[in-house]
């Protein structure tokens, strides 16, 4: 990243579990991507997924998740992180661009006020968020909605 700064390539983080990779991962990362800069993918460790999504998850271990992600095209860095948010990731990178997907909005985006103290700006991009691991899972296993 070191690298980066001084090249002046702007710092877009983005976060999650990607737990089963589909398209709306792979929509969403080459939105960020768009933002112009070295997209660093920040993803859930193995205990923060299943703090966050409950036992049975994640499906895929984590250290598979960041090889796959960081074998994608738009992908420039991934870096897993244990805690269930990443405000220390973000006080550590200190990035230019946090980005978010359109589940939320610039406003509601958890970690806005770290972002923004640490002299970044939000971005809220992808399409609409029709996709889900969880909803694959429930889809493909007949599983109800709870």
């Amino acid at each position: 990243m070191a690298e980066w700064r001084r090249a002046g390539d702007p710092i877009i983080l983005t976060n999650g579990g990607f737990d089963l990779l589909h398209v709306g991962h792979v929509r969403y990362l080459h939105a960020d991507k768009q933002l112009s800069g070295s997209l660093v993918v920040a993803v859930n460790s193995d205990s923060s997924v299943r703090a966050l999504k409950g036992e049975g998850r994640p499906l895929v271990p984590a250290e598979e998740r960041a090889e796959i992600l960081g074998a994608m095209a738009d992908v420039d860095a991934v870096v897993i992180f244990p805690e269930t948010d990443v405000r220390d990731i973000i006080r550590e990178i200190r990035p230019d661009v946090h980005a978010k997907g359109t589940d939320y909005t610039a406003e509601t985006v958890p970690e806005r006020n770290d972002v923004l103290a640490c002299g970044g700006r939000v971005e809220i991009v992808g399409d609409p968020k029709d996709h889900s691991t969880t909803e694959v899972i429930r889809s493909r296993l007949g599983q109800k909605r709870s």
